[in-house]
């Protein structure tokens, strides 16, 4: 497409949005998950383009973002880790998910191209819980024949703030590895038993990328922005599957969405032989009834925006967009359930 065909189209999609009686307000603010923040950073920077609305958001972690949107401090919070309908219904929520994603173990090992490391469940989780503690460990030699595995300590690197990304990646250790399950659990933040911490997908990316023969754990789109080394999985179905678009649409296949229990849905561990076994969602909360409806109205055109123009951006991204039935859900659950103080729906 041309850079005039291009202009001329964004200029049309604008003026249709005017022509429709859409009035903007000011910006809007987000806080939460930094698995989404590349995708959330790429859709706020389209829409003020388009609409000169600006969305303004804090990649601090799911548990900051539950934190703020409990506070009423930001327009939307942002988990990984979806809320619980019991969850939601005490703190006068609603949540929808996004995008879909995928979290996978990334590692520094000089003479190992990226994905061809292949690991099995429960040896990350042994590894994890530092029960492997070299890389030349029979365990891992016996799925990677051919390999030269260096005989050299591994260094663990994982989240050190409450993270949506650390929830995920920790429910799968807990589906796969029953000592895990026992000793550690999953969670946004739990005890771990070894390890160097960083903060935000960023911090792990970083530390990996500078510690020699180091294991962690990024939402893809980190690991390809950054050009990270990652690995393979074990899947549930017992095939080793690397992570991209289509591994992560074939775990998300198994979805069974409701808007009714505020689309609480986990990805993780899904069947399927091409399925990527640490795929997630990450999900948007806000509250039914708004103080500041002018505020959630923006909050809801943005995302309708994302939902309707925003696509190939998350693609671009490797993230998975939703599919269109679950789009059609989500703005029905928004009619139904976010309105104003005095019970009046905000979105049409």
């Amino acid at each position: 497409m041309s850079k005039l065909n291009r202009l001329l189209g964004n200029i049309g999609l604008t003026a249709a949005l005017l022509s429709a009686g859409i009035a903007y307000a000011g910006n809007i603010t987000g806080a939460g998950a930094t698995f989404p923040y590349p995708i959330y950073a790429k859709w706020a920077e389209a829409y003020k383009a388009q609409t000169g609305v600006g969305m303004n958001y804090q990649s601090i972690g799911s548990g900051g973002g539950i934190k703020q949107i409990q506070a009423k401090t930001v327009d939307f919070g942002a988990t990984d880790a979806p809320m619980s309908p019991n969850e939601l219904a005490l703190s006068g929520l609603t949540q929808f998910p996004a995008v879909i994603g995928g979290v996978v173990p990334v590692i520094n090992l000089a003479g190992v191209a990226p994905g061809q490391l292949k690991l099995d469940g429960k040896v990350l989780a042994d590894i994890f819980l530092g029960k492997i503690t070299k890389w030349n460990d029979p365990r891992i030699a016996a799925d990677n024949a051919g390999l030269s595995l260096p005989d050299q300590s591994i260094t663990v690197v994982h989240r050190a703030d409450g993270s949506g990304t650390t929830f995920i990646f920790t429910t799968y250790l807990s589906q796969v590895s029953p000592d895990w399950k026992r000793s550690v659990g999953g969670d946004k933040a739990v005890s771990w038993p070894v390890g160097t911490g960083g903060k935000g997908n960023e911090g792990v990316a970083s530390y990996v990328q500078r510690i020699k023969n180091s294991i962690g754990y990024v939402e893809y789109a980190y690991a390809l922005q950054n050009k990270m080394n990652y690995t393979q999985l074990k899947n549930r179905d017992g095939q080793f599957v690397s992570p991209n678009d289509a591994s992560f649409k074939a775990a998300a296949a198994n979805a069974k969405w409701d808007a009714d229990n505020g689309f609480y849905e986990i990805l993780t561990n899904e069947p399927g032989k091409d399925s990527w076994p640490i795929t997630g969602a990450t999900f948007i909360l806000i509250y039914k009834s708004q103080e500041k409806a002018a505020n959630a109205v923006e909050v809801l055109k943005f995302f309708n925006w994302a939902f309707s123009y925003g696509d190939q951006l998350a693609s671009d991204l490797a993230y998975v967009p939703l599919p269109a039935n679950l789009k059609t859900m989500i703005g029905g659950a928004w009619k139904v359930q976010v309105k104003d103080t005095s019970g009046k729906a905000l979105w049409k």
